[in-house]
């Protein structure tokens, strides 16, 4: 009898199944025993091929070999892993094993993970899917007891591959273009310039931002205050001139008050839902202070070395209802300082359910972050670990808790004035069931977060017994001067909640409701997209803020709306959704993918913008040494920049001002391949001077940025191309 092999995503998930399977016999990058084979990936072995392994002609970057069209894009291993992946092949194909079994983290990626290795060793064997969402030992023996045949996620493969080759024909085709039109390294991605976009509009909305000076009159009626309003002032506090606050605050000091309206009103204020990843991201940024990539790091050590939390990657904030009992037995095994808050949250022993914490039909391919149903020991955690185990642990209990119930008043007092009435409002809250609010976010909450806690506390200091008709006298009356203050900068909260939100703003109502749940990348990768974006330097950090940068405005001011826009990546989630589902054919996804690709590198060509970034110190020696060995031609000066001297090099004509910005570049054999001349001094000379030579083989035109030849006759070129920079 044959043996099955398992592949799992990373060594240390290997060894847990490993243990589980009693596989204690150790061999080369695996552990075994006579039934099974415990193998590993190291993240990704394989990968895409870079351009230029398809074809020797990609490694020159020029506009005559984009768009790079493939219709398939072969596979490699990656160098670094090359000895695990010859371990993996050669167990997935040895002759005495008969199945397989496809262990990687239970998501889009991971699927992809085992995908590629197993095309790549080309190996046919049938295999089965393990999917889990934690990492204790009852969780792996279930998903071995619930296994699943591999088919029946080809279509999350099928979504994965075309996420992959997407990716790859939308950067690889508009950075090179890009990158060319502009000289200088410029990265574009379907997902992180758009991301990018959010960034750069809240920059400019800070320094367009303008600020306006305003007041606002609070009157003291003795055992209660209130705040000016009028009903046609935005925000109806507000008062634009501080004079004519003063004069307000002179006229109702001292002057009898009457309560026109006093309601009291019950409110209920429901718990917070249980954490997906975006969401657990953004309180971990606001609460503690993570990034978002370093809660998911933190998350991902929690699930998978101390078993301690479910499945992180996970967009589902709901459970599904045969996980009743096991969260049940979650809160009874929560560690000690947990437990005096669990009988909150167990009612008589019972788990309270609602659709807010409980619907299947909100569950996608894993359920919602929490506990898992094992003792655990926070102390042996490390402090990032204790703190966001901390958050979770809190969470589900509080989700559980009852709706917090208040009373809710708003008194509206009036105040004879010259002219006008002038009424004040109090709002008053009193809560009458705490609820939810009995379990604290934190078990330590920072300083700050705690005195800002306390001044709403003192926001809800009850109102005394307040009826219509009531009368009191205007003891004082003060004026706040302020100024209205601009958008905050983005931190990863709000920016994390701005990708899961993008499409919101859109005015085509139905794609709005087509792309609800779509955003801006997934939970699992947003937080790699911010990094990305501060790694190539679109975007930078300062304290707990980020914030685009000079280079960031620029690449999205030469950007065309279609990859800046949210909606199209927002659509595309959208397709890779319904390609898992079966509802979108991943061929014709991928065809509008390869037009797209091809559009962008158009777009870049013919782009005549004047955006010019800022020189790297490498860029501008290396222009500095080809000016310095530069040979002029005569009576050539610049047609872009109007005042540098024409320089010839072996293979171009260019500016002596090129080490300073400008971009003006001839390449000889620029119109050779449409049947032009190579150009020669004498024809630069002679182009430069009257724009058209006419020779025996048809005419050479330069038009504004772009010179072109016309075969013959022919009113239509044959080859035109751009006299700005192109790299070669």
């Amino acid at each position: 009898m044959g043996r099955t092999v398992v592949v799992a995503e990373k060594p240390s998930v290997g060894r847990d199944i490993a243990r589980v399977l009693k596989c204690s016999q150790r061999g080369e990058g695996c552990l075994m025993n006579e039934k099974w084979v415990v193998t590993w990936a190291v993240g990704h072995l394989v990968t895409l091929v870079e351009p230029d392994e398809l074809d020797e002609k990609y490694k020159r970057w020029t506009f005559d070999t984009l768009p790079i069209l493939p219709q398939d894009i072969p596979l490699k291993v990656i160098p670094s892993s090359r000895d695990q992946f010859k371990v993996v092949k050669e167990l997935i194909n040895a002759a005495d094993t008969d199945r397989l079994v496809c262990a990687t983290d239970a998501g889009r990626e991971g699927e992809l993970i085992f995908r590629y290795i197993y095309a790549k060793a080309k190996c046919h064997k049938p295999f089965d899917r393990l999917w889990i969402s934690s990492m204790t030992d009852e969780a792996i023996q279930e998903g071995f007891r619930s296994i699943q045949p591999g088919a029946k996620y080809d279509g999350l493969y099928r979504s994965a591959q075309c996420r992959s080759q997407a990716d790859w024909l939308v950067g690889m085709n508009a950075s090179r273009a890009f990158t060319l039109r502009y000289d200088t390294l410029l990265s574009v991605g379907r997902v992180q310039t758009p991301t990018l976009a959010i960034l750069v509009k809240r920059r400019r909305e800070i320094e367009s931002f303008k600020p306006e000076e305003y007041a606002t009159v609070t009157a003291d009626f003795g055992d209660y205050k209130g705040v000016w309003f009028h009903e046609k002032l935005e925000p109806d506090t507000h008062i634009p001139k501080i004079d004519a606050a003063k004069r307000i605050a002179a006229e109702v000091k001292g002057k009898p008050a009457r309560i026109i309206s006093a309601e009291t009103v019950r409110k209920k204020d429901p718990p917070p839902q249980l954490y997906d990843l975006t969401s657990l991201q953004r309180d971990a940024n606001r609460l503690l202070g993570f990034t978002a990539d370093k809660t998911l790091k933190v998350a991902q050590s929690l699930y998978e070395s101390r078993k301690a939390l479910t499945y992180p990657r996970t967009d589902s904030r709901y459970l599904p209802p045969d996980m009743i009992p096991r969260v049940v037995q979650t809160m009874k095994l929560l560690p000690p300082a947990y437990q005096g808050l669990v009988p909150g949250a167990l009612p008589g022993g019972k788990l309270p359910v609602s659709k807010r914490t409980v619907d299947e039909t909100k569950v996608t391919d894993h359920h919602a972050i929490i506990p898992t149903a094992q003792r655990v020991n926070p102390e042996s955690f490390t402090e990032d670990e204790r703190q966001l185990y901390d958050l979770v642990a809190r969470r589900m209990l509080s989700a559980f808790y009852p709706w917090c119930e208040y009373d809710a008043t708003k008194v509206i007092t009036q105040v004879e004035g010259e002219k006008q009435p002038h009424r004040f409002r109090t709002n008053g809250r009193v809560v009458i069931i705490s609820g939810w609010h009995d379990v604290p976010p934190l078990a330590n909450p920072p300083k700050a977060k705690a005195t800002k806690k306390k001044a709403a506390e003192e926001e809800e200091v009850a109102l005394p017994p307040l009826n219509p008709g009531d009368e009191r006298t205007v003891k004082d009356a003060a004026v706040k001067e302020d100024k209205t203050k601009p958008p905050a900068h983005m931190n990863d909260a709000s920016l994390l909640s701005a990708m899961e939100n993008a499409g919101k703003e859109l005015e085509d109502e139905e794609l709005v409701r087509q792309m609800k749940g779509s955003g801006i990348g997934t939970p699992a990768t947003r937080a790699a997209i911010i990094e990305r974006l501060l790694k190539v330097g679109y975007a930078v950090r300062k304290g707990k803020t980020i914030i685009a940068t000079d280079k960031g405005v620029q690449l999205i001011d030469i950007m065309p709306s279609e990859i800046a826009s949210p909606e199209m990546t927002g659509r595309w989630e959208l397709a890779l959704d319904q390609i898992t589902d079966g509802k979108q054919d991943a061929d014709q996804f991928m065809e509008s993918i390869r037009k797209f690709s091809t559009f962008l590198v158009n777009y870049a060509r013919n782009n005549h913008s004047s955006v010019v970034f800022a020189d790297d110190a490498r860029r501008k020696q290396r222009r500095k040494t080809l000016v310095a060995r530069g040979t002029p031609v005569e009576g050539c000066i610049c047609p872009v920049c109007h005042e540098g001297q024409v320089l010839e090099s072996d293979r171009s004509f260019f500016c002596a001002r090129s080490a300073e910005g400008c971009h003006f570049t001839l390449w000889k054999d620029c119109l050779v391949r449409g049947g032009g001349p190579e150009l020669s001094v004498k024809l630069v000379q002679l182009l430069l001077q009257n724009q058209v030579v006419r020779g025996s083989t048809g005419v050479v035109m330069l038009s504004g940025n772009t010179i072109a030849f016309f075969p013959g006759g022919e009113q239509t070129p044959s080859v035109q191309r751009s006299i700005l920079y192109e790299k070669r």
